[in-house]
């Protein structure tokens, strides 16, 4: 198996890694580290907490996040989705109306 080497609050760490799976793991990389500066931000503490502090404060996050998605029954997301789209649609059609009346008053 080969490895990369990654870097997270700027501490260099080797991980196992199929060729596949480097761009994914990459992006989980970045994902994870802007997670942390941001945890390092919000606790004041300007990233000088302990890295395992931050990382159990992310790890708790991200777990929490990930449940919160499993347990919202796909009905439920697709209507919130659903919902979204027709506000937005609504709008865009409202304001084709405004412009519609501008203009016929025009002519």
């Amino acid at each position: 198996m080969n490895t990369l080497e990654v870097k997270l609050m700027g501490k260099e760490y080797r991980v196992a890694c199929e060729p596949a799976e480097r761009e994914a793991l990459l992006a989980a990389v970045a994902f994870l580290d802007d997670r942390l500066k941001e945890i390092g931000e919000k606790t004041g503490t300007g990233g000088r907490a302990s890295g395992e502090r931050l990382a159990v404060m992310a790890a708790l996050n991200l777990a929490h996040e990930l449940l919160a998605a499993k347990n919202t029954p796909p009905d439920v997301a697709a209507a919130l989705e659903s919902e979204s789209i027709q506000r937005r649609i609504n709008s865009i059609e409202a304001k084709l109306d405004e412009s519609l009346a501008q203009h016929e008053q025009l002519f």
